[in-house]
This record gives structure tokens, C-alpha cells and sequence, in this order.
């Protein structure tokens, strides 16, 4: 492979910048050329807008600079379209993408009339959800460690018109392809068999590792890769553990850094999390940890799997509010032909020791402090992260307040019991639909400290409905051609 990256694109190291005078002194030492200003959307979605580096003045940093928020998805109405977008000066790396020398930025949103930041800003949520939980007094620091899963394709087809149907993706280390005849020199991963295979039949392995090299030269704290489960590619590149906000950030660059490392070497990446049939699904299992002046409230030594009773009613919360939850992270429709049983799907609400078909699970490879964590396993990398965690913190400290218990832990693989012993045991929902009605059914834990707002919620359901859930419903599934057409 032609090495393309050569350099290091963080620009402050670990240490926040203090001033803006410090940053506006960074542009003018790199010779920066354009500031690049990224935001997303409420639902995920990266947006940019590239200005020159003279206009990097303090102004920028302090106001912000405008935008058309009635073009973006879930924004404002065509009446109320001036915003802002105001650059955090801390989030700087130089994209390696550019071919000028262009520095980026993660924005915060801002309502010009008010001059005060935008609720329905998907970091702002996330930031909020922070403040709320300090306020709370159950803990001042929430950890997150996210698992994105994501395929590696070599090609990528798909169309729908009035009359027309169709999508095609392709891999050459795909199972399906392991009669084809001219350049076919086997080492094929069969279905359900890609968890650690070495080379040569993962052909992926130094295209994750330069992904990794340029995450880690853009500041993002990988650790770790290695093929996942599926064929065809599907990979997981490991996050360190980091608090909410940062690591929000951090997934959102990791996203756009790995897609784009993947098309300057021919391929192409989706977080879709089920893009093929008949083989497990990209999840995105979220490691949570809460921690109160240095302590870790999740842990308690001498308790079933060292968890305490906080982690117990954080756990009781996210499956008491799970449609709601899932509603942003689980996210779109193709997320619910992962969370169906089999494929090691984790749709079953209890938690338990390391057991993977539960939907919380608590790791235990270590008996330290330190590694103690509940593992959230229904959350898959087609979310807005800002607002995923959010979620996932808000339903907790709601399970922590009103001491909501989940059932008791169980440890034999829940795919094994009887019917009698399955019927008690509460489910994931099984479509967007049913999230998006949860969600609309119970939101009042997600406004506390107006965190999340009625309009976020209400223009997220509005949207979900209208231009996912009906849209896939309107139209004919190719499968129906083959059930139906004969009748």
C-alpha cells in the first residue's frame, strides 16, 4: 500500500488551551492555510464549512461564525434559519485529508437571538448531561468506552427507483466468493468465522493499521484492532475509555477519519449495522463507569461481580427506559435486523458476568477498581454519540434516583432455557417504529436539568417517522418478489 499519511496532525497534545491568543499562535506557527468548522447533526451526520486561515481572529472563536441551520436535518424552520457556529478551540487537529494545510475544528451551535447556545445541539445535549449528572451528586465523572464495529467493503452498489430495487456489496475476502475463478486464491472467511483469523485470510490487517496510525497521530486514543466476527471484512478498532463529551468527539472524528483513510486506499467503510444476511451485525458494546472524587460508584467488592447497588439501579434504568434509550441508540431501521436472537444479538434486559447474550454485561478480566464497568451491548455505531451517551446517562441516573432494580442476573446462555424460563425475561423493541413510540411515551427522565428539550425530541420523532420508518414501509422488499409474486 502507497503510504499517504506521513505526520502528526494533533496540534496541543493532551493540555486544553488556555487562551484563544494560544491557538490563533498555533495557525499562524503550522501555516495553516483554511480553518475547517465541523458539527453534526441530531443524527450524526458531519457538516463542514471551510474558511481561510485570515479569518481566524478572535471574533471567530468568541461569536462564531453563520450558517443556514434551516438546511440541516432536525434544525430550524426556514423563518428561523440564521445560526451560529462557534469553534472549540480544543478540539483542533490538522485533517489529514485536505490537500492544503487546513486545521478542523468540533463546533458548538449557537442561536443568534438569544446568544446563548442551541438545545438542539447535539453536544450541547451531551454537555448538559454532564452538568446533570454532577448536580446530582452521584458522580462527577462519567467514562464511556464505545466498541464500533464497521465492514470494509471493495465496492458498494444501491439503487431504488419506481420500479427497481437493488444493493450489491463486495469483498474479496467474502465466503461468497470463494468459487469464483480468475484470481481466486482461497483463504476465504466463512460466515461467522472472521473473529481473529490471521493472514492470510484477514487481508485487512494493514489497512486497519493504518487507520490506527492516523487516528492516533489525529489525537483519537485507539489501542487495539483486529477482525470481528463476520466475513467480508468486518472490523473493530478500540477506543481507550474516555469521559462523555470527549469521547463523543472522539468517536465522531474516528468515524470520518476512518472512512476516509479506507477510500485513499480503494475500499469503502460502513457503520450500517447489518449490511449483509445471514452473519452477525456491526454493534457498538459501550463500557460505562461512574466515578465520584476519584472512586468508581460501579464497584463494590463481594457483590455479585463486584458491581454495586448504584450500578445494579443504572442498569435498572437503562432497561426500564430502553425504547427511549435505543431511539437514539439503535437509531435507524436497519438497526433492528441486528437486534433479533441469534447472531450473539443482545436483546435479552438482564445483565450478567460475562455472559454475551445479555443485553448488560459486566466484564471480568480484571478484579481492580479501576476496570469496573457495565458493558450496555444494544447500541450500535449508526448513532449520534452526543446524544447516545446522553441518553444512556439520563436513563441511568432516572434508574439511580427512583432505585429501579433489574431482574437478578443470569449466568447460562439464555439461548439454552426453556420456554417457561424465557417468557420472563423482557426484550429489546424489535423495530424503530417501537422505539420511536417509546420514546415519544416516556421523555420526561430525558428533560430533567433540560438536558435534552421537547423540540429535540419532538423534531427527532417527527423526522425518524417521516423519513425513515415511512419511507421504508412505503416500499416493496425485494424478498416480497419471492413470497408474493406467484399469489
Amino acid at each position: 500500500m502507497e503510504a499517504v499519511f506521513e505526520e502528526i496532525y494533533t496540534v496541543n497534545g493532551d493540555k486544553d488551551f488556555t487562551s484563544i491568543v494560544e491557538i490563533l499562535q498555533i495557525i499562524k506557527e503550522k501555516r495553516i492555510e483554511f480553518l475547517d468548522l465541523k458539527f453534526a447533526d441530531l443524527f450524526g451526520r458531519l457538516h463542514h464549512y471551510t474558511v481561510t486561515a485570515d479569518r481566524a481572529e478572535e471574533d471567530l472563536f468568541a461569536t462564531g461564525t453563520g450558517f443556514d441551520g434551516s438546511s440541516i436535518r432536525g434544525f430550524q424552520s426556514i423563518n428561523k434559519s440564521d445560526m451560529l457556529m462557534r469553534p472549540d478551540a480544543n478540539t483542533a487537529f490538522i485533517d489529514p485529508f485536505f490537500d492544503h494545510r487546513t486545521l478542523s475544528f468540533f463546533c458548538d451551535i449557537v442561536d443568534p437571538v438569544k446568544r446563548q447556545r442551541y438545545t438542539k445541539d447535539p453536544r450541547y445535549v451531551a454537555q448538559r448531561a454532564v452538568e446533570h449528572l454532577r448536580s446530582t451528586g452521584i458522580a462527577d465523572t462519567a467514562y464511556f468506552g464505545p466498541e464500533p464495529e464497521f465492514f470494509i467493503f471493495d465496492s458498494v452498489r444501491y439503487e431504488q427507483t419506481q420500479n427497481r430495487a437493488l444493493y450489491e456489496v463486495d469483498s474479496s475476502e467474502a465466503y461468497w466468493n470463494s468459487g469464483k475463478g480468475e484470481g481466486n486464491l482461497g483463504y476465504k472467511i466463512g460466515y461467522k468465522e472472521g473473529y481473529f483469523p490471521a493472514a492470510p485470510s484477514d487481508q485487512h490487517h494493514n489497512l486497519r493499521s493504518k487507520m490506527v496510525e492516523v487516528l492516533r497521530s489525529c489525537g483519537v486514543p485507539v489501542d487495539l484492532h483486529h477482525h470481528e466476527v463476520a466475513t467480508a471484512g468486518q472490523t473493530e478498532i478500540g477506543l481507550r475509555v474516555d469521559e462523555l463529551v470527549e469521547q463523543a468527539d472522539a468517536l465522531l472524528k474516528y468515524k470520518y477519519i476512518i472512512k476516509n483513510v479506507a477510500r485513499r486506499y480503494g475500499k469503502t467503510v460502513t457503520f450500517m449495522p447489518k449490511p449483509i444476511f445471514m452473519d452477525n451485525g456491526s454493534g457498538m458494546h459501550t463500557h460505562i463507569s461512574l466515578w465520584q472524587e476519584g472512586k468508581n460508584v460501579f464497584y463494590q467488592f463481594g457483590r455479585y461481580a463486584d458491581i454495586s447497588e448504584t450500578a445494579e439501579y443504572f442498569i435498572g434504568g437503562l432497561f426500564a427506559h430502553i425504547k427511549a434509550v435505543l431511539a437514539f441508540a439503535a437509531p435507524i431501521t436497519n438497526s433492528y435486523r441486528r437486534l433479533v436472537p441469534g447472531y450473539e444479538a443482545p436483546i435479552n434486559l438482564v445483565y450478567s458476568a460475562r455472559n454475551r447474550s445479555a443485553a448488560v454485561r459486566i466484564p471480568m478480566y480484571s478484579e481492580s477498581e479501576k476496570a469496573k464497568r457495565i458493558e450496555f451491548r444494544c447500541p450500535d455505531p449508526s448513532c449520534n454519540p452526543h446524544l447516545a451517551f446522553a441518553a444512556m446517562i439520563m436513563a441511568g441516573i432516572d434508574g439511580i434516583e427512583n432505585r429501579i432494580a433489574p431482574p437478578d442476573p443470569i449466568d447460562e446462555d439464555i439461548y439454552e432455557l426453556n420456554p417457561e424460563e424465557m417468557h420472563s425475561i423482557g426484550l429489546t423493541p424489535g423495530s424503530l417504529r417501537e422505539s420511536i413510540d417509546g420514546l415519544e411515551d416516556d421523555n420526561d427522565f430525558l428533560l430533567k436539568g433540560s438536558v435534552f428539550s421537547k423540540e429535540l425530541i419532538e423534531s427527532y420523532i417527527r423526522y425518524k417517522r417521516k423519513n425513515e420508518i415511512d419511507q421504508v414501509a412505503l416500499r416493496p422488499h425485494p424478498w416480497e418478489y419471492s413470497l408474493y409474486y406467484e399469489i
